[in-house]
C-alpha cells in the first residue's frame, strides 16, 4: 500500500511517500518539498502547490493520503495562508480520488515518538529510523510530511 503525506504550508509544502508492505514494513518511496516564490501573489502561490502536487501525485501513485490538520497559532495571516494552502491540497487529493486522513501534530509525535510534545529533531530521527534513512530527511517539512504518511500507516489496519 503506498501513502503520501504532505505537511501544507504557502512557501513550502512537504510530502512523502511511503510503502507498507504486507509485513507491515515502512520503505521510503519519494519525497520532497513545493516551494513558492515570496514575491509571487497568493493565487499565483495557490497554482503551483496545485500543479506540482498534481504531477506528485500522477508520478507516485499513492492509494491512501494524509495530511497534517492546521495547527491555529497567534499569527492570523499566516495561518489564513496555510489553510489556502492545505485547502488546494485537500482538493488535488480528492479530486485524485485518493482517501485522506487528517492528523494533528499531537497525533503525529504520539504516533512516532510516543510522546505528543516531542521535539522536531526526536520526530525526525525516528522518521530516519523507521524508514532506515541515511540522514535525517530536510528540510523540516520534507521530514513532517514523511511522519504524517508513517501515522497514517500506523493507524490503517
Amino acid at each position: 500500500m503506498r501513502i503520501i503525506g504532505i505537511d501544507p504550508g504557502i512557501g513550502r509544502t512537504g510530502w512523502g511517500v511511503i510503502e507498507k508492505t504486507s509485513e507491515s514494513k515502512l520503505m521510503h518511496v519519494a519525497s520532497g518539498c513545493i516551494e513558492t516564490a515570496p514575491h509571487q501573489d497568493v493565487s499565483g502561490r495557490l497554482h503551483t502547490i496545485y500543479d506540482e502536487l498534481c504531477d506528485v501525485l500522477v508520478q507516485y501513485r499513492a492509494d491512501h493520503a494524509a495530511v497534517e490538520e492546521l495547527f491555529f497559532n497567534t499569527n492570523v495571516t499566516t495561518a489564513l495562508s496555510v489553510g489556502q494552502a492545505r485547502g488546494v491540497v485537500l482538493l488535488s487529493l480528492s479530486i485524485a480520488h485518493i482517501p485522506i486522513g487528517i492528523y494533528t501534530p499531537l497525533q503525529v509525535k504520539q504516533s512516532l515518538t510516543g510522546y505528543g510534545r516531542a521535539a522536531k529533531g526526536q520526530v525526525g530521527m525516528m522518521v530516519k529510523t523507521l524508514l532506515k534513512l541515511p540522514s535525517i530527511p530536510t528540510p523540516d517539512d520534507r521530514a513532517d510530511a514523511l511522519a504524517i504518511a508513517i501515522t497514517h500507516a500506523h493507524t490503517l489496519r
